[in-house]
């Protein structure tokens, strides 16, 4: 356990029997839409062309009303350990697992949007005390982002990639971790950028499913499998992201529906699931129903459907052009993610990138779809980056 302080509290989950009656009593009370109208309604991806699917939402509602378990992963986070901190007058929630062994390194992982410490669950344990005492162990730290989960809600602007940042440095020095090694993807990919490009001094190099390359890059020199990353990521970006825009643009509006509909909430956040996981049909293929309801739940328990959504308010596109990563950097490429960087361009910015992999399976949250790749190419990226720090 770490040293608690008056800076850092230990604290545990529990909604109350109220809270969660209220939320059953809305799912039965839901008003839904009629089904969709596409051409090809037989199993494929083509079945999400519009959003989700009626058939497919309303089992998930019924699911969520009559079987799924909110108080199992409540249990699961107050094991692994929480706890909360106040940075600049804003309260952070973080789960902290210490590993037993004395060779641990410090690790920090961060999570994105629409997904929160859940991100992480299935993995803390094995990442703390793996199996095999020849794999490395990390004392495991998952913070909530501001605005997400149990973290506060800013009341004011601000709160972007730079300053959550310099929040985590804090974070990590208040557990006794001046150095780290840092992991991440979505949003937590870009903060984990900053962090390794703006703290050379106390990040010992990252590991990550997200990079970007400084603007203004060609097309010249890649290969034919790189200009079709970038060609899937260009399409992404001008066909697929209105979320992105909506959010970074009226998060307050789309907020009312997030926070007074759990329908609406799930909705939002299943459409994300489903395109952006390595899947023909559905995201349960490879991300179990309980899972994504944990996420979801979160979420709706918290109120925090508007407040996530403003992270793209501060951030959207803001990560800064002349930024450099001169620590060692592991890099992953996940096939199915939603932007692939190709090397070339991640080399302009991570300019000791120790260790590519492009996986052959995997989407947006590996670390839900394929844990156990997910946890053996971590392990693996931050070996390589703590020994070319070395």
């Amino acid at each position: 356990m770490p040293r608690l302080t008056s800076d850092v509290q230990a604290c545990e989950a529990h909604a109350t029997d109220t809270e969660l009656d209220d939320l059953r009593a809305r799912l039965a009370a839901a008003r839904l839409p009629e089904a969709e109208t596409v051409h090809r309604a037989a199993p494929g991806p083509h079945r999400w062309d519009q959003g989700v699917p009626l058939a497919d939402l309303v089992e998930v509602v019924d699911y969520w009303r009559t079987g799924y378990d909110w108080r199992s992963f409540e249990e699961r986070l107050n094991r692994v350990g929480q706890f909360r901190t106040t940075i600049d007058d804003l309260g952070i929630h973080f789960l902290h697992r210490r590993s037993a062994r004395a060779d641990a390194t410090p690790l920090l992982l961060t999570h994105g949007w629409p997904d929160s410490m859940a991100r992480f669950i299935d993995v803390v344990d094995e990442l703390a005390d793996p199996d095999d005492a020849d794999a490395p162990a990390f004392h495991v730290v998952v913070p909530s982002l501001p605005g997400f989960g149990y973290s506060d809600k800013p009341a004011t602007t601000g709160w972007g990639t730079e300053k959550i940042a310099v929040a985590w440095v804090e974070l990590m020095e208040r557990l006794g971790y001046s150095e780290f090694v840092a992991h991440g993807g979505d949003w937590g990919g870009n903060i984990t950028t900053v962090l390794a490009g703006r703290f050379p001094a106390h990040v010992l190099g990252i590991h990550t499913t997200f990079a970007e390359g400084p603007p203004g890059l060609t097309m010249d020199g890649l290969t034919a499998a790189e200009r079709k990353w970038a060609e899937e990521t260009d399409d992404f970006w001008r066909h697929r992201a209105a979320y992105a825009k909506q959010q970074a643009t009226r998060p307050q509006t789309i907020g009312y529906s997030l926070v007074d509909s759990p329908v609406g909430l799930l909705a939002w956040i299943l459409d994300k699931f489903a395109e952006w996981t390595d899947t023909e049909d559905s995201p349960f293929e490879r991300i179990s129903r309980d899972r994504i309801l944990d996420n979801v739940t979160l979420y709706w328990l918290t109120r925090t459907g508007a407040s996530s959504a403003r992270i793209y308010y501060e951030s959207h596109n803001s990560l800064d052009p002349g930024l450099r990563v001169d620590v060692p950097a592991a890099i992953t490429m996940y096939p199915r993610d939603v932007e692939k960087c190709p090397r070339p361009w991640a080399q302009e910015r991570y300019r000791r990138i120790v260790r590519w992999t492009e996986p052959e399976a995997g989407g947006h949250f590996p670390s839900l779809e394929v844990p156990g790749y997910f946890v053996n190419d971590l392990r693996e990226g931050l070996a390589a980056v703590l020994a070319a720090h070395r």
